[in-house]
């Protein structure tokens, strides 16, 4: 059977028998024969004695191939240095895409360790990972690669066309190559079909495209995707002040961070890190109890509102059959209004004003209220036979959707303004905090017309 036609659990036995059998050359040549990703997903699954038989028998050039597919951010991947030497980990690092070993150094929680790999590497690669190490968390100059294809202005379509087979193998992506001035400031950028079609004596300022569109090397990463997914561009060119460049943002670095922010945003509407991995139950009771304990005394006051009308309850009983019916309809409602927000916030090219958006919600929950209200008002008048009773219902439930919207939408926003992480804003949050103000509406609003229910 070819072995492109075979399952990954069919090679990862294979290569393990290759290499518990010391096979050397079958093993390398079985292995290099297939795609990264699946060399990825065998070395991901093979335990460490055979790992360390692989950095016997592959080079850290060839093995930089596998860890650039590898999520440097699982824990698993700054394991795998902990079973190498140093001096074959500095040179895996050294041969791997600067943005990808920038990842596993930042995700090294010993320093020393750092130091020691930044100190084995080739002195031009340690100066590049160094120098990306030191821009801020979660802008663009964090996440840019400074492996790319510049050329001059001021040479031939043939000189060009050289210089980029000459830089293809080092550079991580080749769709654009961008033309600098005698400074390095970015004035084009030239597509490959301009290049290869065109006739080698003409100039390349004559052909390349001087509207670029870059983003400043402290710009955040979220506007930088945000960029792409509007532009549909596979990479994006990185610059500084002086509009000098300095990297290229790819789009598979793009699709990690609308990764991370879809995690951060799944975390927020359920209050639980969803992108963390827990080896035990433990571990992940553990992330999970702070919030749920926050949330058991906010709760606490709904008891608290509750326990203040007792009079109005054993005045009448059948207030008390419909409190979870209005505190979930308004929960719901503002989870629902809370998901927009967060989606909102996180799309910078939606225009988002503070007014509109009160206005908007505003009437949004009147409409939904009035609706449901007044289909709760129907049920409990064919159920209990009483209007009264089904009108102030219907009300209370109107109320309470339309506060409990407001709580969705504006919570969030107000705490981005103030600098806090919306997040915090979660799904459950916002329930138990819909579940409070609605009991409150309600029972005011019973106890107001008691006599009518009676």
């Amino acid at each position: 059977m070819e072995i492109f036609e075979r399952s990954l659990e069919e090679n990862i036995e294979i290569i393990h028998q290759l290499l518990a059998h010391n096979r050397m050359t079958r093993f390398r040549t079985e292995f290099l024969a297939l795609h990264n990703y699946d060399r990825a997903q065998i070395f991901a699954a093979l335990e460490v004695d055979d790992r360390n038989k692989i950095y016997q028998y592959l080079s850290p050039t060839e093995l930089a191939d596998i860890f650039d597919m590898l999520e440097n951010e699982d824990d698993s991947v700054i394991g795998y240095f902990d079973e190498m030497s140093n001096s074959y980990a500095a040179s895996l690092l050294g041969a791997m895409y600067s943005d990808n070993a920038v990842d596993v150094l930042n995700s090294l929680k010993d320093r020393n360790q750092v130091n020691i790999y930044l100190h084995l590497m080739p002195v031009e690669s340690a100066r590049e990972i160094s120098k990306l190490m030191s821009y801020m968390e979660e802008t663009a100059g964090a996440i840019m690669t400074s492996e790319f294809i510049s050329i001059p202005e001021n040479i031939t379509l043939g000189d060009a066309y050289r210089k980029v087979r000459k830089q293809a193998a080092e550079a991580e992506t080749i769709y654009y190559v961008y033309v600098v001035d005698e400074e390095g400031r970015l004035t084009g950028v030239l597509s490959l079909r301009d290049l290869i079609v065109n006739e080698e004596d003409k100039q390349v300022k004559d052909f390349m495209n001087n509207r670029v569109i870059t983003v400043q090397v402290n710009d955040n990463q979220e506007e930088v995707a945000q960029m792409v997914q509007d532009y549909d561009l596979l990479a994006l060119p990185v610059v500084g002040f002086d509009q000098v460049l300095l990297g290229l943002i790819t789009v598979d670095d793009i699709m990690d961070v609308i990764r991370e922010e879809a995690d951060s945003d799944y975390s927020g509407l359920a209050a639980v890190d969803v992108s963390e991995q827990h080896l035990s139950p433990f571990s992940a009771a553990k992330s999970r109890l702070p919030w749920l304990i926050t949330l058991l005394f906010l709760g606490m006051g709904t008891s608290t509102v509750i326990s203040q009308y007792q009079d109005v309850i054993a005045s009448a009983s059948i207030l008390s059959a419909f409190v979870t019916l209005i505190t979930g309809t308004a929960g719901n409602a503002g989870t629902q209004s809370l998901a927009v927000a967060v989606r909102k916030l996180t799309n910078k090219s939606e225009e988002d004003d503070f007014t509109s958006s009160l206005s908007f919600e505003l009437l949004t929950g009147a409409i939904t209220g009035l609706v449901v209200g007044l289909a709760v008002m129907v049920i409990v008048l064919v159920w209990q036979h009483n209007l009264f009773l089904g009108a102030i219902i219907g009300f209370a439930m109107m109320m309470a959707i339309i506060v409990a919207n407001l709580a969705g939408s504006l919570i969030p926003k107000l705490m981005d303004r103030i600098g806090f992480d919306p997040a915090v804003a979660s799904g459950p949050f916002i329930s138990t905090l819909s579940d409070l103000t609605s009991v409150f509406i309600y029972f005011s609003i019973a106890s107001f017309f008691l006599n009518l229910i009676q």
